[in-house]
C-alpha cells in the first residue's frame, strides 16, 4: 500500500516533468529554425507535448520504452547485485555490500533507496534523450533548409480553393509550419484556413 500512495504522489509531478521535457524538445527544435513555438502554443499542445513528442518516431518511442523497463528492474539488480561496487557506483548508489553488512540497513530500506536511484537514473536519461532529440531533429531541418534538399512531398488545400506544395516542418493544434515550393521563406498557416492536407510522396507506400 505504501508503495501504490508514493507511485500516486509521484504522478502529478511526473507528469509535469515530461510536460517540461516536451516543451523544451520542441523549443529547441523550432528554435534553430528561427521560430519561438512557445508562442503559437496552446494549453492543449504543452500538456500533450511529451505524448506527441514520444509517439513521432518509432525509435524514439522504443528508446524510451526499453528506458522505461529497463529502470522498472534496476531496484532489484541492485539488491541482487549489491557486492557488484562498479555497477552500484555506475548508477549514483552509495551502498556497498560491507556497508550493508556493517549497518545492518533493513531490505525495505534499501529497496526504497534503489527504487530512489532508478527514478532519478530514469529523469536524468529522458532529459538527455527529449534535448538531444529536439537539438538533433531541429539542426537536420535547418541544414536541409540552408542547403535546399527538401522534398515538398506534401500538397496543402486552402478553404479557398487554392493549393500549395509544401514541405511540412511541423503542426500542433491551431498552426502548420512549412515552406513552399520554390521559397526558403517559412510560412505558418491557421488550421482554420485549411481545407484538408495531401501526403503526396508517401515513402511508405510508394513502389
Amino acid at each position: 500500500m505504501r508503495n501504490i500512495d508514493k507511485i500516486q504522489n509521484l504522478l502529478p509531478l511526473g507528469y509535469l516533468f515530461l510536460v517540461i521535457l516536451g516543451i523544451a524538445k520542441e523549443s529547441i527544435f523550432y528554435y534553430q529554425i528561427g521560430i519561438n513555438i512557445v508562442k503559437y502554443s496552446s494549453i492543449m499542445d504543452i500538456l500533450i507535448s511529451p505524448i506527441a513528442a514520444i509517439t513521432s518516431n518509432p525509435i524514439f518511442f522504443s528508446t524510451v520504452l526499453v528506458l522505461f523497463i529497463f529502470s522498472f528492474k534496476l531496484p532489484q539488480m541492485l539488491l541482487k547485485n549489491e557486492e557488484k561496487k562498479g555497477l552500484h557506483k555506475l548508477f549514483g548508489s552509495k551502498y556497498s555490500k560491507t556497508d550493508l553488512i556493517k549497518n545492518e540497513i533493513p531490505e525495505e530500506e534499501r529497496i526504497d533507496y534503489y527504487n530512489n536511484v532508478a527514478i532519478e537514473f530514469f529523469g536524468l536519461f529522458l532529459i538527455s534523450i527529449f534535448l538531444g532529440y529536439g537539438f538533433a531533429d531541429g539542426r537536420s531541418v535547418s541544414e536541409k533548409i540552408k542547403t535546399n534538399k527538401i522534398e515538398y512531398d506534401y500538397k496543402l488545400n486552402y478553404n479557398d480553393d487554392k493549393s500549395e506544395k509544401i514541405y511540412l516542418i511541423g503542426s500542433n493544434t491551431a498552426y502548420y509550419f512549412f515552406l513552399t515550393e520554390g521559397s526558403s521563406t517559412i510560412k505558418i498557416a491557421s488550421v482554420a484556413s485549411i481545407r484538408n492536407l495531401e501526403l503526396i510522396k508517401n515513402k511508405k507506400l510508394d513502389k
